[in-house]
C-alpha cells in the first residue's frame, strides 16, 4: 500500500510543502500533480524516493495525487495558509504511557490534516494540573507521565498542530475543596453543585480562583510546551448562589474567565467547551480562537446540529466553529452501520461550515464524554476518515469559509426557478427529512456550491445511530437560468469517489441548461460557477506553479 502524508498539517505561505512517499516495494515512480478545485495546477516527477518537494504554494486547499501510467495510485491533501490557526480540525490524545512513541500521534495530525490536538485529562488534579511530578496517577487512576506528554507536544506541534492541555475552568476535586469551598457554587438545597462525588463546582470568576486558573495555565503551558488549553465545562449550573451568598450568572463568570486567560496568555490558542451551546450567545464572540460546542439532547438530529453549526457561525465572526459530536454508536453498532452514521454527521456538519472533534491517538474515535474510554477503529473506518478529512481540506474555501452564505431560499423553488436539483425516485427537501434528499445551497466567492445530502432508505434523521444502506434516489439533474452570452460550468465532487471536483456534461433548456448528476452516495458538492473564469492549463511533468 502507497500512501502520501504531507510533512505538516498546515503550511504556511512562505513555507515549501513537501509530501512524504510511503509504501510501495520498491516505491512508486510516476508523477506527483496538484490540483485546485479540481483542475491540476502543478506537476513534479517523482523518482521513486522517500519526499516530493512541491516547493512554496499560494494560500489554498489543495489535492495531491501519485499518478502512474493514468492510474492513481494514491492521492492526499494540503493546506496552504496565511493563519495557520483559521481552521480547527480537532483531534485528541488520552493516554500518556511511559515511553510511549510519539509518532503514531504526528502520523494521525498529517494524515487527517488536524491543526490543534485536545490533550485529554493529561494534569495531576483538576485544581492542581502540576502537582504530581513527572509521574503520577490522574484523578482517577490512570497512569501519566509527564515526559510522555512534552513529546507529545513537541510532536504535535511539529507536524504542524497546536497541542491544547485540557483544564476544567472551575471544578475541585475532594482533596482541594477546603482550600476552594467558599467559592463554591450552591444547588437548591445548598449543597455544591458537583459532577458526580467526584469533582465540586466554583465560580470560575471567583477572583482568587481566577487567579490560581491563570497561573496554572501560564505554568504548563511553559513547562510541558503547550501552545494553548482547552477550558471546559459541564453545561450547568446556569444561575447560583454562591457560598458568600451572591447569585451569579454563570455565563457571565465563564465571560470574565477566557478574558482573565486571554490576558495572562496572550499569545495561547483557547478554546473553551460551549456544552449544549451554553452560553454560546455569550462566549461564542469571547477573546477565544473557536466556536466549540458539545451537542446533546435535544440536539439529536442532523437537522439540529446543523442549524447548532450554523448559529455558532453567525455568533462566532470569523472563528472556526468545531462540535464534539461523539459516535457512540459505534459501541453498539457494525461499523458499516456506524460510519454511515459518521458519514452524515460529517456531511451536515461540513455543508454547514463546521467540522467535527471525532479522531485522534494512533487509531481511536471518540464514543464517549470520558475520552480515556475511546474506540479503536476498523480498517473501513480509518479510511473513511481519511478521504473525508482530504475532502474538507482540497474544498476548504467552498465549505468553511467564514464568509459563505446560505442562499438556498433565494435560488431554489418555483418561484425562483433559478438553480434546484431533482431525482426521479426521491424528493428533494431544503431541511433534513427522512427518506429525502437534504440540499442546500450556498454562495461561495462568487460561485454557488449545492450540497446533497442522501437521506433516502432512512427512517429517521437522527445523528447518532446506526444507519441503514444508503437508498436510491435514482437519476438526479441539475438545472440552473444561464447569464447571457456566458457558458456556466458545473462540476461535482464526492469524497467517497474520486474525491475532487470533477466536470459534467451540459445540455441547454431554454434560458437554463441542465446538468446530469452522478449517482448519490452519502454527500456530493457541485460547484456551479455562472461565469466561469478559463482554466488554467496543465502545466508539463516537472513544473510546478
Amino acid at each position: 500500500m502507497i500512501e502520501l502524508l504531507p510533512e505538516r498539517a498546515s503550511f504556511r505561505v512562505d513555507e515549501p510543502v513537501r509530501v512524504e512517499v510511503r509504501g510501495g516495494e520498491p516505491r512508486a515512480a510516476g508523477n506527483v500533480r496538484v490540483l485546485r478545485l479540481g483542475d491540476i495546477v502543478g506537476e513534479v516527477s517523482h523518482d521513486g524516493g522517500a519526499w516530493v518537494e512541491l516547493g512554496v504554494l499560494p494560500a489554498g486547499g489543495y489535492g495531491v495525487e501519485l499518478v502512474r501510467d493514468g492510474e492513481v495510485l494514491a492521492r492526499t491533501a494540503l493546506e496552504v495558509a496565511s493563519d495557520t490557526r483559521g481552521r480547527l480540525r480537532y483531534g485528541f490524545v488520552a493516554a500518556y504511557p511511559p515511553g510511549a512513541d510519539a509518532e503514531p500521534v504526528a502520523d494521525t495530525v498529517r494524515r487527517l490534516h488536524l491543526t490543534g490536538v485536545q490533550f485529554y485529562d493529561w494534569a495531576y488534579r483538576h485544581a492542581e494540573l502540576l502537582g504530581g511530578g513527572e509521574q503520577y496517577d490522574d484523578a482517577l487512576g490512570q497512569p501519566v507521565s509527564l515526559d510522555t506528554v512534552r513529546r507529545y507536544a513537541d510532536a504535535v506541534r511539529a507536524a504542524g498542530a497546536d497541542p491544547l492541555g485540557y483544564a476544567a475552568v472551575y471544578a475541585v476535586g475532594p482533596a482541594e475543596w477546603g482550600a476552594w469551598e467558599h467559592d463554591a457554587l450552591l444547588d437548591p438545597s445548598g449543597a455544591p453543585y458537583a459532577l458526580g462525588d467526584f469533582l465540586f463546582i466554583v465560580d470560575p470568576a471567583a477572583p482568587d480562583w481566577l487567579t490560581h486558573l491563570r497561573e496554572d495555565l501560564a505554568a504548563s503551558a511553559d513547562r510541558v510546551g503547550f501552545t494553548g488549553f482547552h477550558l471546559d465545562q459541564y453545561g450547568y449550573p446556569k444561575l447560583a448562589e454562591r457560598a458568600d451568598g451572591a447569585v451569579v450568572d454563570v455565563a457571565e463568570s465563564f465571560q470574565t474567565m477566557i478574558e482573565g486567560v486571554r490576558a495572562e496568555l496572550p499569545e495561547a490558542r483557547l478554546v473553551f467547551n460551549q456544552v449544549n451551546d451554553f452560553p454560546s450567545w455569550r462566549t461564542a464572540s469571547a477573546p477565544q480562537d473557536a466556536v466549540y460546542i458539545e451537542p446533546w439532547e435535544p440536539q439529536t438530529t442532523l437537522g439540529a446540529i446543523a442549524a447548532t453549526a450554523a448559529r455558532a457561525r453567525l455568533l462566532g465572526g470569523e472563528r472556526p466553529v468545531v462540535l464534539a459530536a461523539y459516535q457512540h454508536v459505534y459501541d453498539s453498532a457494525e461499523a458499516s452501520a456506524a460510519d454511515r452514521a459518521t458519514r452524515l454527521t460529517m456531511a451536515a456538519l461540513a455543508s454547514h461550515g463546521a467540522t467535527q472533534l471525532l479522531a485522534g491517538e494512533a487509531d481511536r474515535i471518540l464514543v464517549d464524554p470520558y475520552y480515556v474510554r475511546n474506540h479503536v477503529v476498523e480498517p473501513s473506518t480509518a479510511e473513511l476518515l481519511r478521504r473525508w478529512y482530504d475532502f474538507l481540506v482540497e474544498h476548504d474555501e467552498l465549505l468553511l469559509d467564514p464568509a459563505i452564505a446560505d442562499v438556498t431560499a433565494a435560488y431554489a423553488g418555483d418561484y425562483n426557478g433559478d438553480l434546484d436539483v431533482s431525482y426521479v425516485d426521491a424528493a428533494v427537501s431544503e431541511e433534513a427529512t427522512a427518506g429525502k434528499v437534504w440540499r442546500r445551497i450556498t454562495a461561495a466567492g462568487g460561485r454557488l456550491v449545492v450540497h446533497l445530502v442522501n437521506l433516502v432508505g432512512q427512517d429517521d434523521t437522527l445523528w447518532d445511530a446506526a444507519r441503514h444502506p444508503f437508498g436510491d434516489p435514482g437519476a438526479g439533474s441539475l438545472r440552473v437560468r444561464t447569464v447571457r452570452g456566458r457558458v456556466p460550468r458545473v462540476r461535482v465532487a464526492d469524497p467517497d469517489a474520486a474525491g475532487h471536483l470533477v466536470d459534467v456534461p451540459l445540455r441547454a433548456d431554454g434560458d437554463h441548461v441542465v446538468a446530469e448528476l452522478p449517482p448519490l452516495a452519502a454527500w456530493q458538492l457541485v460547484l456551479v460557477e455562472l461565469d466561469p473564469e478559463p482554466r488554467p492549463s496543465a502545466p508539463d511533468a516537472g513544473e510546478t506553479r
